[in-house]
Order: structure tokens, then C-alpha cells, then sequence
């Protein structure tokens, strides 16, 4: 007999007797090397990251599928992808990209300058629902001197350009295809979709024709939809989930952490969870009822409750580590009292019943609870109705803004531009706040810019524009031999092209 066939028995046997089953745990293990699973709390609801506002589209996308001119990186610094290199304007409005030469899209169509020239101005014609529409807009030229060189011409001054043409918003497409990414997702990433199983899960593999095959370690990326923060919690213990980002695990972590198996990630993000109020709807057009609503706000409570305690209080829709920060969470601060008097001020007669929707997500549904028992305190009955993301989508977010109140984790980064338009979901006019952001985009420099900023979060506190609630800390478990898995959170995206087992 062969020592190797001895040393199989051997496995065998002490798996008989022991019920460990350790051969079959071994085999799957060396299996899975080029593959991996991973959880996502939320399906998307296409695959079309430049046509639809769910942030699973991004966590799904981009960097696999579709590409970008540049690639933004776990500590949020920015570096090149499609553009090996830029040039910037002294008057950061002309920025001068030189494209990555001989990369193709998926279908064998060839991207050049006038795939990023369409793809850009796509995002700009009245038909389209790209989220990031103000910043093409913000565009005022696009030239294309040769096919691998493009001219990009702002209106304003924009130092943020790089991280923002990093989104997915900015994603690349091919304009043959365009029209089908929904469900056909073309792009030039090292990635293709291979199934859609709706409800259940989505497959990506590698792309074989990607400029650099050998960088990427996996053949096979499986993502699986599950909801429920308990199974969740079930799918990593038992191995079936390789790793799931945003997990809802909290309750669980000293369990995780015990557990050599896995690294528990705990990191920052550029999120704001907020509560949107619908301005432009009886009575909350009146700033008072506003800062009534916030004034019977425990954000500590809310934290808590929606949270299980990992976030970061804002006052404003601008987060901690950001340029020009400053905490305005003392303008706005949880007192009963003032929040009864404010809505006796404006005339509003209690009991007040307002609506309440809220989107899947357990930080959306856990915190309207509390929310609600908040607000009854001071008389505001807020009726809860739980929806799932496309009628979000359509009812509250795009049109016709049926709602009174809702929940919701801002994730985009540099997206104060959202208090300017007029038909955007929050219903907040302010012509003040527009010249005052008008402002910022012309500042000289970081310093004027900082301090314009600061300007914005102080009206937005004071006029109560949302209610703001906190920066959430985001944690991420995974198998403690898969690499590249972030912990810090700059943007929602799970970069498969990084991922690899050691």
C-alpha cells in the first residue's frame, strides 16, 4: 500500500469515528480557490449603475463589469484606471485625461475617447436617470483631440473631479449596448455576468479577455441576496458565505471575533443616514414643524436602536473627516419641550399623523420604529409603512414624492450639489444655499472652500433641511484567508479584481 493511500485511510477512519466529515471539508476547501461567495443585504434592481439610484447596483458592478477613468481606493485616494493619466488646469476646470491604449469592451467593440465623450453625455440628455446627472451637467465641454486623449471643460472649478469620475455614476459604457445594461451589463471589467437568478443570487466570471487576466485570482464570483440580519449571521458560521460586507452582525460580533475562521472589519464611510423630510408638503413647508421634528430626535437612541450603536451623530449632510467639517449637532438638539412648543408656534394641532415609508434595510425598519416612538412624545403619529425598494424607488425617490417622511443611508460622497435641485426627493429650496454652493465650486483654494462649507452645513442645520441622524460605522465579515476585502467604506463597491485567497 502507498503511504499516500495509508494517509487517505487514515483520513477516512478518524472521519467515521469522529462525524467531522474532514475529508470532504478539505476537497471543498481547494475547491474553492478561484471562487468565492459573498452576501449582499439588498438585490438590485438592474445592472445598470449610470441609469438607476440603488447603491447595490455599484456593490455589484463597478470595477468588475464596468470600469472607470479612475479608480477610487479603499483610503479614498484616487489613481488611474481607463486614464493612465491626467492633467489639471491651475483653475481646476480643464482636465486633460490620456486613456489606457488597447483595452476592448466585452461585445469586441473598442473603447476610446468617444465611448467616454458618449458615455458622459449620455448622462447628461433629458431622458436620463443617472443619479450624478448635476455633475455631467456641470460639464461644459467635452473635446476629444485623438482616440485616446479626452478634454474634459467645467463650468465651475471642481478639485473633486478624479474621486467623482471614480463613481459609478462615471461608469464607461459602450454605446451599442447601452440601452440593455440593465439586464446585459457590457463593460470592459475583468468580469461578466454568467446567471441572474432574481431573488436569489447573481454569478460573475472571469472575463478571458480582459487586457490582464493574470491579475485577477478568481474565476468565479457567486453573490447571494439575503435580507434577514439572523441569516446572515447563519451564512457565515456556516461557511456558505465567504464574506459579506455591511453585514448586519453586530448583535454577533464578539461570537465572530472569537472565531478564528474570520477578520471582523469595522470601518468609517462617507454615508449620512438621515431621515428625509418631504419639504414641500403641509406643514413640513414650515421650518418650525422641521426643527420640531429634529427637537424630538434622540440621535444616541436612534443609534441604537437602528444601528445597534455603530455610528457617528451628524447635524448636517456632511460627515467627520471630510473637508470643512464642522459638528452642528448642537443646533439642532434633542428637547422635548422645544419640539412641543415649535409645533404649538407653527399652529399644528395634535395628534399630527404623517407617513412614515421605509426601505428594506435593517437600519431603515429597526430606526422607524424608533423614530416613531420619538415622535409620538410630541404628538406626531407616524404611520409606518414598510415597502420594498422599487416601489421606494418609485413612490418616494423619483416621482411623485408620495411620502411625508422616510429613512434612508445616503452612501455618495460630495453630493451636497442634492440641496440645489429643486425636483430632487427632499423637496428643499433654499436660493441662499444655491449661491452659497455656488460659491464653494468657485473657491481659490482648500481654505476658502473649507470655510464655505462649513457656511452650507450651518444652513442646512438651521434650516432643518433633513433630519439628520448619523454616519454609520460599517463591519464586514470574512474569511480570514480571502485578501483585498475592504474595511474602510469611500464608496460602496466590492472590488472582486483585488479579492484573492491566500
Amino acid at each position: 500500500m502507498s503511504k499516500k493511500l495509508s494517509e487517505k485511510l487514515v483520513l477516512l477512519v478518524a472521519a467515521a469515528i469522529t462525524g467531522l466529515s474532514l475529508l470532504p471539508q478539505t476537497v471543498s476547501a481547494q475547491a474553492r480557490k478561484d471562487t468565492v461567495v459573498m452576501g449582499m443585504t439588498l438585490e438590485p434592481p438592474g445592472l445598470d449603475p449610470t441609469g438607476g439610484a440603488a447603491a447595490a447596483i455599484a456593490e455589484v458592478t463597478l470595477y468588475n463589469i464596468y470600469e472607470t477613468l479612475t479608480k477610487v481606493k479603499e483610503d479614498g485616494s484616487v489613481g488611474p484606471l481607463l486614464a493612465e493619466s491626467w492633467d489639471i488646469a491651475p483653475d481646476l476646470k480643464t482636465y486633460t485625461f490620456r486613456l489606457r491604449k488597447g483595452v476592448t469592451f466585452q461585445n469586441g467593440e473598442p473603447f476610446n475617447a468617444q465611448a467616454v465623450k458618449f458615455s458622459f453625455e449620455r448622462a447628461t440628455e433629458a431622458t436620463s436617470t443617472n443619479k450624478d446627472k448635476a455633475l455631467f451637467q456641470s460639464i461644459a465641454a467635452i473635446t476629444t483631440p485623438d482616440s485616446d486623449t479626452v478634454v474634459i471643460n467645467m463650468k465651475n472649478p471642481e478639485p473633486n473631479l478624479p474621486f467623482l469620475l471614480g463613481q459609478a455614476t462615471a461608469s464607461i459604457v459602450e454605446p451599442k449596448s447601452a440601452p440593455s445594461n440593465a439586464t446585459k451589463p457590457v463593460g470592459t471589467g475583468p468580469f461578466v455576468l454568467a446567471a441572474w437568478a432574481k431573488g436569489s443570487s447573481i454569478t460573475l466570471t472571469k472575463w478571458p479577455e480582459y487586457r490582464d487576466p493574470a491579475a485577477i485570482k478568481l474565476n468565479k464570483v457567486v453573490i447571494r441576496f439575503i435580507s434577514d440580519a439572523s441569516a446572515q449571521v447563519a451564512s457565515l458560521l456556516s461557511g456558505d458565505v465567504d464574506a459579506f460586507p455591511r453585514v448586519a452582525a453586530a448583535r454577533s460580533l464578539a461570537q465572530f471575533k472569537a472565531d478564528p475562521r474570520f477578520n471582523v472589519l469595522i470601518g468609517g464611510s462617507r454615508g449620512k443616514t438621515i431621515v428625509t423630510i418631504n419639504d414641500r408638503k403641509k406643514p413640513f413647508d414650515d421650518v418650525r414643524v422641521r426643527r420640531a421634528l429634529l427637537a424630538a430626535i434622540d440621535r444616541k437612541a436612534m443609534i441604537e436602536g437602528a444601528a445597534d450603536g455603530f455610528g457617528v451623530p451628524i447635524g448636517s449632510f456632511y460627515t467627520p473627516g471630510s473637508l470643512g467639517y464642522i459638528d452642528t449637532t448642537d443646533i439642532n438638539p434633542f428637547d422635548i419641550e422645544k419640539a412641543k412648543k415649535l409645533l404649538a408656534d407653527a399652529g399644528v394641532t395634535t395628534p399630527l399623523e404623517v407617513s412614515l415609508k421605509l426601505p428594506p434595510p435593517p437600519y431603515a425598519r429597526q430606526g422607524g420604529e424608533v423614530l416613531a416612538a420619538q415622535l409620538a412624545k410630541v404628538g406626531i403619529i407616524a404611520k409606518i409603512e414598510n415597502v420594498e425598494w422599487a416601489q421606494w424607488l418609485s413612490s418616494v425617490f423619483t416621482g411623485p414624492h408620495n411620502f411625508d417622511l422616510t429613512i434612508v443611508l445616503h452612501v455618495e460622497p460630495f453630493d451636497l450639489v442634492k440641496f440645489t435641485e429643486d425636483n430632487y426627493y427632499f423637496g428643499y429650496k433654499s436660493d441662499a444655499f444655491k449661491a452659497l454652493y455656488k460659491s464653494i465650486t468657485e473657491a481659490a483654494n482648500d481654505a476658502d472652500r473649507a470655510k464655505l462649507l462649513g457656511d452650507a452645513q450651518r444652513l442646512l442645520a438651521t434650516d432643518a433641511a433633513a433630519g439628520f441622524l448619523y454616519q454609520p460605522q460599517l463591519i464586514t465579515i470574512a474569511n480570514k484567508k480571502l485578501k483585498g476585502v475592504w474595511a474602510q467604506v469611500p464608496q460602496f463597491e466590492n472590488d472582486f479584481s483585488e479579492w484573492a485567497w491566500e
